[in-house]
C-alpha cells in the first residue's frame, strides 16, 4: 500500500480548517502541540458525525492486491464508480492450473470442488486447441502479410483464443491489481463489505486495506464505523423477506428478462424524448444564444462533429471539461442488457454509466445451465460441444456441493465467466459517447463490442442528429483530420473501419 503527503488524518483537519480560515492551514499546524491536537480530535469527530466527509476524500491510498477472485473484483471493488483499477486481462495473460481460490471445505467436497476446478481448465486447454485453427484463419485474413511469418504472430492468434476460452473458467480464478480509492470510499468499503455476494472474501479484503493504511498513519481510522452484519444489508434482508434466500426461483424472472430482451444484447427500453433538443439549448446556453443565432442541428453539430468539436480526436479525453461539450449531458439512455460475467466485468469500467447489477446468486437456477455461448464458439462445431458439456458438468458439480451442505457463496465460486448478467444500464450522452466509442473498436472485446454497436444503431433511430459521429475511434480521427486514423499503432485490428458504415461492421474475433 501506498499513500500520498503528509499524515492523512492531520490533512483532513487541516483542509476542514481552511475553509473557515483566511489562509491554509497546514497538516503540521494541527498537529503540532497538546492544544492543537484537541482540537484537531474534536473537528474530526464532528466533521464525521456531521456527514461533511470531503475532507476525507484528500487521501488517496494504493493497493496492491493479489490473490482476489474475479467475482470479488465484479461484485465489490468494481461495483460502484470511486476507484480506480489495473486489472491482470484473462485475455493477454493465459490462466494456470491452480489460479483459482480454494475455500475451506471438508475432505469430501474439496474433493468435488478440485475436480471441478480441473476440468474446467481442461476445457480450457482443449478450446484453446480446438479454436486456434479457426482464429488462424480470421487473423490472416484481416492481416494477409503475416502469413509469411506466421510463427511471428502465433502469440496474437493465442490471445485471440484465449478471449473466448476464457468463458469456461470459474468466477473464482484469482487475479491481481492495483486499487487506488479515496480515504472516504475506504471508510464506506469497512462499512459495507458484509455483503452479498461474497461477504467472507469481501471482509478479509477490506480489513486488510484498513490495517494497511492504519499501519502508516494510526489515526486515520480514528473514527471507523464497525461493519454491518450480512443480515443487515438491504439486499439480505429484502431476500429473506421475499423467502428467497436459497438458490433457486428465478425461472420466472428469467424467463420475463429474456423475453423482453428479445434478439438483442442490449435493448434501448427508455431515453429522454427531447434530448436532442436539450442538448441543443444547453450549448446555446453556454454561449448565450437565441434561438434564431443558432439552430438545433447546428448546435449538436458543433459539439458532436470530429471537424468542429476537435476535442473528439484527443486521445485524453477532454469532454467532461468542455464547457460546450458538458451539453451532452442532458440526453439519457437506459439499456436492458445481457451479458457474459466476464464481459461485464469489462463493461463495468464504464463507472459513468450506472447499473443495477443484481445478487448473483438469486439469479443462479441449480440444475439449469444459463449461459451466454461466444460467436465463436459458434462458429466451431467440436468446440460448442466441448463448452457446453463443460458446462453440464459444472452445474453438477455445483449441485454436489450445495448438496453437501456448502455454502452458496463458496460453491458459486465455480460459476463460469460465462454466467449472463442481466441488468439495467442507464447513462447520459457524455459518458456513453464516451464508452461507444471506445468499445466500437474492434479491438474492444467482442462481447462488449456487439452490444455496443447495438446500443449506438438504436440511438440513431430515435435521436439521429444525436447519433451522426457515433462511431470507433478511428472514425471520430479522420473526421477530425488526426493522423494515423487508427490511434493504437501496433495493435491495429486490420479493418479500416473509419472508411466503413455502422451497419457494414461485422467481425469474428
Amino acid at each position: 500500500m501506498s499513500s500520498f503527503g503528509p499524515s492523512s488524518y492531520d490533512n483532513a483537519v487541516a483542509a476542514a480548517r481552511s475553509c473557515y480560515s483566511g489562509r491554509i492551514i497546514t497538516a503540521e499546524e494541527v498537529g503540532r502541540d497538546e492544544r492543537s491536537r484537541e482540537a484537531r480530535d474534536r473537528i474530526a469527530n464532528e466533521t464525521y458525525e456531521a456527514g461533511h466527509h470531503t475532507i476525507l476524500q484528500h487521501a488517496a491510498f494504493q493497493f496492491a492486491i493479489e490473490g482476489v477472485s474475479r467475482q470479488c473484483i465484479w461484485s465489490f471493488l468494481h461495483s460502484h464508480p470511486f476507484y480506480n483499477s489495473e486489472q491482470v486481462s484473462q485475455r493477454y495473460v493465459e490462466v494456470k492450473p491452480g489460479n483459482v481460490l480454494l475455500p475451506e471445505l471438508g475432505e469430501r467436497e474439496e474433493g468435488v470442488y478440485r475436480a471441478a476446478v480441473e476440468a474446467q481448465m481442461v476445457s480450457y486447454r482443449a478450446l484453446l486447441e480446438l479454436l486456434s485453427p479457426k482464429v488462424s484463419e480470421e487473423y490472416f485474413r484481416l492481416f494477409p502479410g503475416r502469413r509469411r511469418s506466421k510463427e511471428k504472430w502465433a502469440s496474437a492468434v493465442k490471445k485471440r483464443a484465449q478471449e473466448v476460452a476464457r468463458y469456461v473458467l470459474p468466477i473464482g480464478t484469482l487475479a491481481h491489481l492495483y486499487h487506488t480509492v479515496s480515504g472516504l470510499t475506504l471508510h464506506r468499503y469497512h462499512r459495507l463489505c458484509r455483503q452479498l455476494d461474497v461477504p467472507a472474501e469481501t471482509a478479509l479484503v477490506v480489513e486488510a486495506m484498513v490495517s494497511e493504511v492504519s499501519r502508516v498513519d494510526p489515526l486515520y481510522f480514528r473514527k471507523l464505523e464497525d461493519p454491518l452484519p450480512l443480515e443487515e444489508t438491504l439486499e439480505y434482508a429484502a431476500l429473506k423477506e421475499r423467502g428467497r434466500l436459497e438458490l433457486g426461483g428465478s425461472r420466472e424472472y428469467r424467463s420475463e428478462f429474456d423475453r423482453r430482451l428479445g434478439p438483442y444484447r442490449s435493448r434501448l427500453v427508455d431515453y429522454k424524448v427531447s434530448g436532442a433538443e436539450s442538448v441543443a439549448q444547453g450549448v446555446r446556453d453556454v454561449l448565450g444564444l437565441a434561438r434564431g443565432e443558432m439552430g438545433d442541428e447546428s448546435a449538436i453539430e458543433l459539439v458532436l462533429s470530429p471537424a468542429q468539436n476537435r476535442y473528439l480526436g484527443e486521445a485524453l479525453t477532454l469532454t467532461t471539461l468542455s464547457k460546450l461539450t458538458r451539453a451532452l449531458s442532458h440526453a439519457h439512455f437506459t439499456f436492458q442488457k445481457k451479458l457474459s460475467h466476464s464481459a461485464d466485468s469489462q463493461d463495468q469500467r464504464h463507472r459513468m454509466a450506472p447499473a443495477s447489477r443484481p445478487v448473483l446468486f438469486a439469479h443462479f437456477e441449480p440444475g439449469e445451465v444459463d449461459v451466454v455461448v461466444p460467436g465463436l464458439i459458434e462458429a466451431v462445431p467440436e468446440a460448442r460441444e466441448l463448452y457446453l458439456e463443460s458446462m453440464r458438468r459444472t452445474w453438477v458439480a455445483i449441485g454436489r456441493l450445495l448438496e453437501a451442505g456448502v455454502s452458496a457463496e463458496l460453491a458459486l465460486y465455480l460459476v463460469p465467466n460465462a454466467f449472463p448478467i442481466r441488468f439495467l444500464e442507464s447513462g447520459d450522452l457524455l459518458h456513453l459517447h464516451h464508452k461507444w466509442v471506445q468499445r466500437l473498436c474492434f479491438n474492444a472485446q467482442e462481447e462488449i463490442w456487439r452490444a455496443s454497436l447495438e446500443e449506438v444503431l438504436q440511438v440513431r433511430k430515435v435521436h439521429p442528429l444525436l447519433a451522426r459521429h457515433l462511431l470507433p475511434p478511428c472514425g471520430l480521427r479522420k473526421e477530425a483530420g488526426r493522423a494515423p486514423f487508427c490511434p493504437e499503432g501496433p495493435r491495429y485490428c486490420g479493418v479500416p473501419a473509419w472508411g466503413l458504415e455502422l451497419e457494414q461492421l461485422g467481425r469474428v474475433l
